[in-house]
């Protein structure tokens, strides 16, 4: 990778010679290629340490891999070791889509023995079989359990797979549960395992029964997050309608892109390293101008202007198109902030950090 705050305009790379140019291939397709080059066992061994929703990702890339060279599988091997260090997972889901995909990449009897040893040897069972499956299906599997167990499930899963899940439900529905997820502070060992049966029964998995904290503000806060721009306006109304401390409590916790402005300098760069160019264009046309000249600061002198100038020829953009792209970046942020990386301030400011 080039310094700090250049990622977003390197230098051509050709990886030591090999001609080929391996900056042209973004973060989840030199993984795809590391992971095709690899022995079953290897590739299992790495590919059980992700989550669901990266294993489709890169299943997804995988599938659909045609120019598989030996130069790409060379220059992404080459770049691997000189990146080992900065080496970060990518982003995916539901088992059955992942074992299709790499079985159209790697042929049913390889693929068939890699799926087996990455999910049935992690153990993927109970609530945690859930997190390998579609948000529709999840939530055509929970539509007629009571509202507490949907509102344990939803504050189990990770946000993103629970904001989409609620976005299956109706306006009041969603309402309900948001308002119940926070509310929600301790699941008695009983309700959990109550839970896990009706999973069991689903999967004939099986799974222990142990009290969790769970649900609360900040679970809610964060599932909010992840919905759907209209959505998400649609229930802080009418959270604040029925709760409006509750409401205001949920806004003070959530991160939205505006608050990058209050990242600072080597937060705002290690975000820089992880985003695709394409995404940060259409996300910084919606932002303010002092977040603007926040993110152009933090890249170099050459990378920022030709960032200015490609926002200057760029076209009209859909808002639509613009939030998915905040939304990409935030959820960059909140993986680097989980990880330790950087430290995301709450919505409302203050001195708490996420």
């Amino acid at each position: 990778m080039s310094d700090e705050g250049q990622a977003l305009a390197p230098a051509p790379a050709t990886a030591g010679g090999t001609g080929f140019d391996v900056e042209k291939l973004d973060g989840v397709e030199k993984a795809s290629i590391l992971l095709l080059s690899l022995s079953e066992e290897d590739a299992a061994q790495i590919l059980k340490h992700l989550e669901p929703k990266q294993v489709q990702q890169v299943g997804t890339v995988m599938a659909g891999m045609e120019d598989f060279t030996q130069e790409k599988i060379t220059a992404v091997h080459k770049l691997f070791i000189n990146e080992i260090q900065n080496f970060s997972t990518i982003g995916f889901q539901s088992e059955d889509f992942v074992r299709k995909a790499l079985t159209a990449a790697l042929g049913e009897d390889k693929a068939g023995n890699l799926i087996d040893q990455i999910v049935m040897g992690g153990g993927a069972k109970g609530l945690d079989s859930l997190k390998w499956m579609d948000s529709k299906q999840v939530a055509n599997i929970i539509r007629n359990e009571h509202p507490q167990i949907q509102t344990i499930v939803l504050s189990y899963l990770e946000p993103e797979q629970s904001a989409e899940i609620l976005s299956q439900f109706s306006e009041k529905v969603r309402l309900d549960l948001t308002m119940r997820i926070a509310n929600l502070e301790e699941v008695q060992p009983a309700a959990l395992q109550e839970l896990n049966e009706i999973m069991e029964k689903q999967f004939a998995g099986q799974a222990g029964a142990q009290a969790a904290k769970m649900g609360g503000l900040k679970a809610a806060a964060d599932i909010m997050n992840y919905l759907d721009t209209n959505i998400e306006g649609m229930l802080m109304d009418s959270i604040r309608e029925h709760d409006e401390e509750m409401s205001q409590q949920i806004q003070d916790l959530m991160f939205v892109f505006e608050n990058l402005a209050d990242v600072d300098d080597r937060g705002i760069q290690a975000i820089l390293k992880e985003v695709q160019q394409d995404a940060l264009m259409k996300a910084i046309k919606g932002a303010d101008e002092a977040l603007k000249e926040k993110i152009l600061g933090n890249m170099s002198k050459r990378a920022a202007e030709m960032l200015a100038d490609d926002l200057e020829a760029m076209g009209p953009v859909r808002i639509s198109e613009v939030e998915a792209a905040q939304k990409e970046i935030l959820s960059v942020a909140r993986r680097l902030s989980d990880a330790g990386e950087i430290m995301l301030g709450g919505g409302g400011g203050g001195d708490e950090f996420l």
